[in-house]
């Protein structure tokens, strides 16, 4: 679904308060939780969105107006298939996105956000949540991204950050977990 579960958030924001990032890339930003939970307490913060599912970006309007602040750009593209340069941000919000794909994606994906364009680094911060209880879900009001097609458990993804390097915080609540990772 293009929301997420409240577990985790005030943990999340946090971390962002103390990183207090200028440029942020959300992965999946379904209806943009990430967005409006963070702009108030940074201003002046960049924001991509990747959103798969093209329909989200106007039935949530992501795209930042004169008058609303959400998102400054916006990618319609598999974030599998995006751009390494999109990835190059102080962080990385995959939010409740990587339970969508296969896990040898997902970790592909991470890997892919840490190591960057052939360039630059990649992100300085990844923040990452997602279901760790049995949560089976099939496609939702005619998205098909929106089945769950790996279930996580925290080990899983502790061990999958390990191989990452950097340091780790982290989060477990009854439903989701939450990972900080950050470069530095």
């Amino acid at each position: 679904m293009p929301t997420s579960d409240a577990e985790g958030k005030d943990w999340s924001l946090e971390r962002f308060k103390h990183h207090l990032p200028d440029t942020v890339c959300d992965i999946g930003p379904g209806e943009g939780t990430y967005a409006k939970l963070f702009r108030p307490a940074h201003e002046g913060v960049w924001w991509t969105g990747i959103e798969i599912h093209k329909p989200f970006v106007t039935k949530y309007k992501l795209k930042s107006t004169k008058t609303r602040r959400m998102y400054d750009e916006i990618h319609v593209i598999d974030a599998r298939e995006a751009p390494g340069h999109l990835f190059h941000r102080d962080l990385v919000v995959a939010g409740d996105v990587l339970e969508h794909m296969p896990r040898e994606d997902a970790v592909a994906l991470l890997h892919r956000i840490v190591d960057g364009p052939d360039d630059a680094d990649g992100a300085w911060n990844i923040l990452v949540s997602v279901p760790i209880v049995d949560s089976p879900q099939g496609e939702v009001d005619g998205n098909p991204h929106e089945a769950h097609v790996h279930q996580w458990d925290a080990h899983d993804m502790d061990a999958v950050f390990a191989g990452l390097g950097g340091r780790v915080e982290t989060f477990r609540g009854n439903t989701l977990g939450c990972w900080w990772w950050s470069r530095r």
